[in-house]
């Protein structure tokens, strides 16, 4: 039988633990990728300026240069990716630190840490901001990836509102909010996964068709010194946004089983190996290509950037929106609660 304290009664995401290690991937890939993988190349874009300046070198060879800058990018990326897979570990191995007592929510963590009353009201409030945040970005890029699939498919037709297709993405979301748990949306979760991987390699792949384009730059995208220091710290702040899902790590470790033989560390550790391949995959092919190929001039959506070919633009479209809509739904489950 499941185990089941005082705290899991009434929550959906934990009314039982029988997922597996394989659950914990593409939980974790749909809740890592979301939109960030849309906005990896304004990071480029932006943390690019001080490397060409450190590098001292001529523009007169763009490829050389270039090279230059995604090599150095490269490894801010993999410093990234290192770091955050650290903390994730982090949060996997606290989620039994106390013996015979799983954290399943990270409030329970802060109020372990903090004592009951102030941990949470150190936790509640910022993994609120997170979620409904998160959540907001995911409904403004599901409308609009659905926007592009309908100009795409139907490039004659009258144009439509953004809104109306927010609205449109927003509508499935009163089904799928029904579901009651982590693991009753394991297969809109496993769709959205293999989604992320399916729109990200359309994207690079369609990068490299369409070349190096002839009026490529790869200089400051800022005038001023106000500018640039902005950009440098957005772009901290979408690293820190494309490596999300860390809020909901205990919950999706919570619906696995543990024994003293076999602690859910074992196999929650396994899925999020697997996890962060995939989302390497997403990510750095996507970022270092865009900025290659398109410079300074890259857009936050690369897919908004390409049109052609276009039934395979449309397509990627379509996926990021069905993408999206799991990203949504793990992020839902809890805030709901």
């Amino acid at each position: 039988m499941p185990e089941r304290g005082p705290l899991m009664i009434g929550f959906r995401s934990l009314s039982f633990r029988n997922a597996k290690w394989w659950y914990s991937a593409f939980h974790n890939v749909t809740a890592m990728v979301g939109a960030g993988d849309g906005r990896a190349r304004m990071i480029v874009c932006f943390m690019s300026l001080n490397v060409t300046e450190y590098t001292k070198l001529s523009f007169h060879d763009d490829i050389f240069v270039s090279c230059d800058i995604l090599g150095v990018l490269e490894w801010l990326f993999l410093f990234s990716h290192g770091s955050s897979r650290c903390t994730l570990w982090q949060m996997v191995e606290m989620h039994e630190m106390v013996p015979a007592k799983r954290f399943d929510r990270y409030h329970e963590v802060g109020q372990h840490a903090f004592r009951e009353k102030l941990g949470l009201w150190i936790v509640v409030p910022q993994q609120v901001i997170v979620e409904v945040g998160v959540d907001i970005a995911y409904m403004i890029t599901g409308g609009k990836s659905l926007q592009k699939f309908h100009n795409k498919v139907c490039p004659n037709c009258k144009p439509m509102r953004t809104s109306y297709f927010i609205m449109i993405f927003a509508s499935c979301h009163f089904v799928l909010s029904h579901l009651p748990n982590f693991n009753s949306i394991t297969g809109v979760l496993f769709a959205a996964a293999t989604m992320s991987l399916t729109y990200s390699t359309i994207a690079w792949t369609a990068l490299v068709h369409k070349g190096v384009q002839p009026d490529v730059q790869y200089t400051y995208t800022a005038t001023t010194t106000t500018g640039r220091v902005f950009n440098f710290f957005s772009a901290l702040g979408d690293v820190a946004f494309a490596y999300t899902g860390h809020n909901v790590v205990l919950e999706i470790q919570a619906t696995i089983p543990s024994t003293p033989e076999k602690p859910s560390k074992e196999p929650m550790w396994k899925g999020v190996i697997f996890a962060y391949i995939v989302v390497a995959l997403c990510y750095f092919p996507v970022a270092l290509i865009g900025y290659w190929m398109f410079g300074n001039s890259v857009a936050d959506n690369i897919l908004v950037t390409l049109e052609k070919p276009r039934w395979l633009i449309a397509a990627a479209n379509l996926f990021v929106a069905i993408h999206v809509i799991g990203s949504y739904q793990v992020q839902l489950q809890i805030f709901s609660k």
